[in-house]
């Protein structure tokens, strides 16, 4: 074999298309042979370098959620050691929870509501329900300063009244509050003869006057609320009075929490004060005004006088029943309501204002 010269160059092969003419078609068929990196496309990572970046991110994520948490813990601590100390100073200046309150608020007001436009006809069961409580609660805390008033004959008095207003109007209402008056007299002397024939005829009065206020003040004015409801549309009226009402304790309220400085009856409820009452006149008379426009169809000016004559109204039967219970030596006349008290700390101011709602509507009419 004859060796090839080592300076001999070999002949181009026919696939070689940059050395017969065609430089362009030999780069593309380089390019699709070589396939180079795409730059804009990351680099892999081993499976170990990926798993270190992710636990390292994981543990970046876990420190900052950490944080934020921590932050989140401390601020809500912060708000409720601010709201408790709010809550604080309220119960001191109140002796009231005012959650509890407006929770038990809320729930009386829903029943209220419920039973005036969806059960009308039987709205006077709540009535006697109510009253019946109030004359109960009353009874009990007259016998505690040692006044008998027989506590069945006036429960069924009570239930007696409403019942009859119901059905009869204010005849009913009339003959079965002084045909209870004499079944309690009658009673109340009854008892004395037989467990305390020695008693002193004084004791005997003073028990039946007090059996007397118990009808007059729960019973009697109870029944005007029956009567309003009964008529076409009252339950309208009855929904603006307990609104009003409730305006004008709110505003009371507040008023005399934030500004209550001058008090208004300090020798009957000390914790009244001027600033507090002129606050609850504001605000049922702004709450009276949109009522008697928008929902009774009269002039917002009729709207003044239902709330002046509300406000005073129940601020009066607030002043009575706290007097009541200063005499008697308590503070609250149950404590069935929690946050309120008893049923009649609730109903004071609603008692007196039926009475103004039923004179408004036949004067209005």
């Amino acid at each position: 074999m004859t060796g090839i010269p080592p300076d001999a160059q070999p002949a181009p092969r026919s696939h070689d298309l940059s050395v017969v003419g065609f430089p362009e078609q030999a780069a593309s068929v380089e390019a699709r042979v070589r396939k180079p990196a795409n730059p804009d496309k990351p680099e892999r990572l081993s499976f170990a370098a990926a798993w270190r970046c992710s636990r390292a991110a994981r543990a970046e994520i876990q420190h900052r959620v950490g944080l934020r948490r921590a932050e989140l813990e401390r601020q809500f601590e912060a708000s409720r050691a601010h709201f408790d100390e709010a809550q604080e100073r309220i119960r001191e200046r109140t002796g009231r929870d005012l959650i509890v309150a407006i929770i038990i608020g809320l729930a009386l007001g829903g029943l209220v509501t419920v039973g005036l436009f969806c059960f009308k006809q039987w709205f006077f069961v709540l009535v006697a329900i109510t009253a019946g409580l109030g004359s109960y609660e009353l009874t009990i805390a007259l016998r505690r300063v040692g006044i008998r008033i027989p506590l069945i004959s006036t429960l069924g008095v009570t239930v007696l009244v409403i019942t009859a207003t119901q059905f009869w109007g204010s005849r009913g209402q009339l003959l079965s509050i002084l045909g209870g008056l004499i079944i309690i007299v009658l009673c109340r002397a009854v008892q004395h003869l037989v467990w305390t024939p020695r008693g002193r005829v004084l004791d005997l009065t003073r028990d039946i006057a007090a059996a007397c206020l118990v009808q007059f003040y729960v019973a009697l004015l109870s029944s005007f609320a029956v009567l309003l409801t009964a008529k076409p549309h009252g339950e309208f009226w009855f929904f603006a009075l307990i609104t009003t009402v409730v305006a004008a304790d709110t505003g009371a309220y507040g008023f005399g929490l934030l500004f209550g400085k001058h008090p208004m009856a300090p020798m009957i409820s000390p914790k009244k004060s001027w600033e507090g009452g002129a606050g609850g006149l504001v605000s049922s008379v702004v709450v009276a005004s949109l009522l008697m426009q928008f929902l009774l169809g009269y002039p917002w000016w009729i709207g003044l006088i239902f709330g002046v004559c509300v406000v005073l109204a129940a601020t009066l039967g607030d002043l009575v029943e706290s007097l009541l219970k200063r005499d008697i030596g308590i503070k609250d006349m149950s404590s069935l309501l929690p946050g309120h008290g008893g049923i009649l700390d609730r109903v004071d101011s609603i008692l007196p204002t039926s009475v103004v709602g039923y004179i408004l509507f036949h004067l209005l009419r």
